[in-house]
């Protein structure tokens, strides 16, 4: 940790390891039944090896998933961004994949939220855009948060670098977060490490770090 004017500023994942002021956001578009999330690879095993670390830490944890307006309500950018997506040269031809009580649209059953944690949808690349999670994480006294999901290139970068724009510390465990293009992916932990505004690390250094970790019983 360094000081600067009476701040504490933090340098290392041990620096940001205090469960009273990191939060944790897992980032999921859907469930295994979409036929678009076959496109989109994750690990589980190490997502679900970092949420676990995360509850026994006692991290407030929050998750958000990609939500497809009806084709009545979508804009430009929503247009535009669907065409790119599914590659099709006309509004005609889009198909919303992630439509509001759809098989895709829900999270996988092994990621449930517990009764303690919340899900915000979120019709934008950040996580951090229309949504409550930066007045969520505020009320809470949050100035950091770890983050894994899918997918790095389209929604964890943006949430990244908007959340460290509005001043959080960004953890990304990068073995937990999944991609649909391996090099566009790859391209995107690149910069993330070269803007040095965010922390990267794995999900055995990640759980190592928290596992050393004794909640305190709420009193």
């Amino acid at each position: 940790m360094r000081q600067a004017f009476g701040l504490d500023i933090p340098q290392t994942l041990d620096d940001v390891c205090d469960p009273g002021t990191i939060g944790f956001g897992c980032v999921r578009h859907a469930s295994r039944d979409c036929e678009a999330d076959r496109e989109w690879p994750a690990d589980h095993r190490q997502v679900l090896q970092v949420l676990e670390a995360a509850r026994k830490a006692r991290i407030r944890v929050f998750f958000t998933r990609h939500m497809s307006l009806p084709k009545e309500l979508m804009g430009v950018s929503q247009f535009r961004v669907a065409m790119a997506w599914q590659r099709v040269n006309s509004a005609d031809e889009v198909k919303p994949w992630f439509l509001r009580d759809s098989p895709g649209f829900h999270l996988i059953p092994e990621l449930n939220p517990l009764p303690s944690e919340a899900i915000f949808d979120k019709i934008t690349m950040s996580a951090f855009e229309g949504t409550p999670l930066n007045i969520a994480l505020r009320d809470c006294g949050i100035d950091a948060f770890a983050i894994v999901g899918i997918a790095m290139e389209i929604g964890i970068e943006p949430t990244v670098r908007h959340g460290a724009d509005l001043g959080y510390i960004p953890v990304v465990v990068k073995d937990a977060c999944g991609f649909g293009h391996r090099d566009a992916a790859a391209r995107s932990i690149a910069s993330l490490e070269f803007a040095g505004d965010a922390l990267l690390t794995n999900a055995d250094t990640f759980c190592a770090q928290f596992g050393r970790i004794v909640p305190q019983t709420a009193g």
